[in-house]
């Protein structure tokens, strides 16, 4: 009953049937014009999300036979998750001759990408595959541009949590990021309060340059979050408060005048504070990970994709065992990473909307729809169908030779993990009074 009220939730917000858009412009206020008019496309979402998979697929056949259905992503990996899903197609319809071409900005401007394409005259892109819960919302979702879609065979999947994995939109992935620690030098980290010690350096992407890392600091004066802070907080010795207590101190005023609501946010805001202060910039995960896995990087840490450590190297100089998972730690207190999501989404003038309902159940029905994604380790499909089992990866002949790419799972990470997880709907309501005072903090 809870899935049949949810997809008729999502519907309704698609199709922009709430009369209290009527109520809005009725009272004068601004109603979301390209919701309430959504046209075709999010006509065929609503027939799409009656259909099983069966139906939807030879409705896709059909409708992108002959043609090229465009997709744009933040993965370049939706390229090899549609070289499957055409063999699927093929396996439908004799003769079939559809293709995809996918496509992946760069710097961050599938925004502007998006947005260009569907006001302009093109109409080119179909689906995407896009990050940044904040910017989504704010710019893509609540403007219309981009709708929600929820696959029937997904809606019905056994262990799917779809209040979790559909709201604000539709996500193909939970990728986590994760602290990580040097272990060739003499560094003890065993509280999240210590990666922003004094003198203490982690490695990060820019706040501006992957704007997610901003996501995280903005989820940390939540309510749930906070709690999570101060309770490590609470953990440290009394010297180790005395350190941070100042700043603690000095963020409730901040909390306040920035209209946070959190009872605890004045502790989230402190670790911000002086995260932004002292953390190392780095251009991309890629050169952190490559670092943090040598020798001489002895005792320095930083926050990355956990998967990076599937490109390493393995030489005297640099190995996966030269880096000791945070929260995999015995006693470490306190948040252990940040999961942000991919969305699947399809704009109001997607030109085949038939095959991006297909091609977006595809990937989150299927194991094979997944495989692009899911054969590394750190990134979950909300589907369990989906999922592989990644906690022997760092296994060889029955025993562990790299003990950070036993990877523990979703279900644990999110519990004894504590990872904090991407609320699309928190950040876009806080970045307009924290953006710039983390920039500000930043500045170095």
């Amino acid at each position: 009953m809870k899935r049949s009220l949810a997809i008729a939730l999502s519907l309704a917000i698609s199709l922009g049937l709430f009369t209290s858009l009527t109520a809005c412009s009725q009272s004068g206020q601004s109603p979301n014009k390209n919701k309430a008019d959504a046209g075709e496309v999010a006509k065929v979402i609503a027939e799409a999300q009656k259909m099983s998979n069966a139906e939807l697929f030879k409705k896709a056949a059909e409708e992108l036979d002959g043609k090229t259905m465009n997709g744009i992503g933040n993965s370049s990996r939706g390229k090899t998750a549609a070289e499957g899903f055409i063999k699927e197609l093929s396996k439908i319809k004799s003769g079939f001759s559809g293709k995809i071409a996918w496509s992946q900005p760069k710097n961050n401007s599938i925004f502007e990408a998006l947005t260009a394409d569907i006001n302009g005259n093109t109409k080119t892109y179909s689906m995407t595959l896009i990050q940044d819960g904040n910017q989504i919302k704010s710019k893509m979702f609540d403007t219309g541009l981009l709708l929600n879609y929820i696959p029937h065979d997904f809606a019905q999947a056994k262990g799917v949590d779809l209040e979790a994995s559909t709201k604000p939109f539709m996500a193909l992935q939970t990728l986590i990021k994760v602290f990580m620690i040097n272990n060739q030098g003499k560094t003890v980290v065993k509280n999240f309060w210590d990666f922003v010690a004094k003198d203490s350096k982690p490695m990060f992407m820019g706040v501006n340059s992957e704007p997610i890392g901003k996501n995280f600091l903005y989820m940390l004066t939540s309510e749930k979050y906070s709690d999570l802070v101060k309770a490590a907080f609470d953990k440290l010795s009394a010297e180790q408060k005395s350190y941070f207590e100042p700043t603690v101190k000095a963020m409730e005023k901040e909390a306040k005048e920035l209209g946070l609501k959190a009872k605890n946010a004045a502790y989230g805001l402190a670790w911000v504070k002086l995260w932004c202060n002292q953390y190392n910039e780095v251009t991309d995960d890629g050169p952190i990970c490559k670092k943090l896995v040598s020798k001489s990087a002895a005792g320095e840490t930083g926050l990355l994709v956990y998967s990076k450590l599937r490109s390493v190297e393995e030489s005297d100089e640099s190995s996966v065992n030269h880096v000791n998972i945070a929260s995999y730690q015995d006693g470490y207190v306190g948040i252990g990473g940040y999961g942000y999501k991919h969305y699947l989404m399809i704009p109001k003038t997607s030109p085949l909307p038939w095959t991006a309902c297909a091609f977006i159940s595809y990937m989150t029905t299927s194991k094979d729809g997944f495989k692009a994604w899911g054969k590394d380790i750190g990134g979950y499909s909300p589907n369990p169908a989906c999922n592989q089992d990644h906690s022997k990866d760092g296994e060889k002949d029955g025993k562990t030779v790299f003990a950070a790419k036993n990877d523990r799972g979703y279900d644990w990470w999110l519990k004894q993990g504590q990872l904090v997880i991407e609320d699309p709907t928190y950040c876009a309501e806080v970045s307009p009074v924290m953006s710039d005072v983390i920039d500000g903090w930043t500045k170095k």
